[in-house]
């Protein structure tokens, strides 16, 4: 009867051996990016995953935003992707089984609450019964949300309408919107196009935190992990050296104009990818907080319970 139990237990260790090292066996590796997935799209372009995962093939799939890219890693369609700061708080609250693995430089700078640039709304107060747009649990719902209480305002002083980034960017421009709560690359192509203005960018509202998440399956695999986070660091590294290059890439791969990649860049906070710091999980849990204060989110959550410990 021992020998039974023995050799069904080296069976079930051998199983779960296997599945540990499942990407490192050459099984497909899935990244969700969006446009303003910087990093992934140069560690893509200029394969630097290769060398370092030889034998494991990567499937690359683009999403409109960061809650796309969560539910499709909840699902189990995706292994790992980046988000804004207000994605995995929405995930999280919603039961999801992600976690937090890494996070870039925050760049409060690369978001804006836009008005026409004819609106007469000049201040965040004046954003009280107007229109405001923004995707729903995303990073610029967050925006949005800080904006109001800066202005001095409650959440139930405006009307949130949520869009997608390119349907709100129609709904902005046949004034069906009063403002638009956005990112970059969104946000300078709609400034450089002359038809917004910025009431306000993101710093003093938010840090705009960048994050990568990871599937349960994912964080169990540390070499893949490390693969991934010098493969992005030596993009960002890149990047920062040939930022002519990279707009001109961009432009390219995302459809945009070069003047709208240049002006993305140009603001764009570089840094390599780090593992979360308590410091960076206080910030994150401030998130979840306001969320959960204005009843935004079902329940309250703890950041924590979800970071991958270094």
């Amino acid at each position: 009867m021992d020998v039974t139990l023995n050799r069904r237990q080296a069976l079930v260790l051998v199983g779960a051996a296997a599945t540990l090292s499942a990407h490192a066996a050459g099984a497909d590796l899935r990244i969700g990016y969006q446009k303003s997935s910087v990093n992934l799209m140069v560690v893509r372009e200029r394969k630097l995953l290769e060398s370092r995962l030889p034998g494991v093939a990567t499937k690359w799939v683009e999403f409109p935003a960061g809650p796309q890219i969560l539910e499709a890693l909840a699902v189990g369609s995706l292994d790992f992707g980046f988000t804004g700061d207000t994605p995995p708080v929405f995930a999280q609250a919603a039961g999801k089984d992600i976690w937090y693995a890494g996070l870039e430089p925050p760049k409060p700078a690369s978001s804006a609450i836009l008005v026409p640039s004819d609106s007469r709304i000049r201040t965040l107060a004046d954003l009280k019964g107007r229109r405001v747009g923004f995707q729903k649990g995303s990073s610029a719902h967050f925006l949005v949300v800080r904006a109001v209480q800066k202005g001095g305002l409650q959440w139930s002083d405006i009307t949130p309408v949520t869009l997608t980034p390119s349907d709100a960017r129609a709904a902005f421009e046949r004034g069906a919107l009063d403002a638009w709560g956005i990112w970059d690359p969104y946000y300078a192509a709609a400034e450089i196009d002359g038809r917004a203005r910025v009431l306000s960018t993101g710093v003093g509202l938010t840090s705009n935190n960048s994050y990568y998440l990871a599937s349960r399956a994912l964080t169990r695999d540390a070499r893949t992990l490390k693969a991934l986070f010098d493969s992005l660091s030596e993009a960002d590294a890149w990047v920062k050296s040939n930022r002519s290059e990279t707009a001109h890439f961009l432009a390219v791969e995302s459809g945009l104009p070069l003047s709208t990649t240049i002006r993305f860049l140009e603001r764009r906070t570089a840094g390599p990818v780090t593992r979360l710091k308590d410091a960076d999980i206080a910030d994150q849990q401030r998130v979840a907080d306001t969320f959960a204060q204005l009843g935004l989110i079902p329940h309250p959550v703890r950041v924590a319970d979800a970071v991958l410990k270094a």
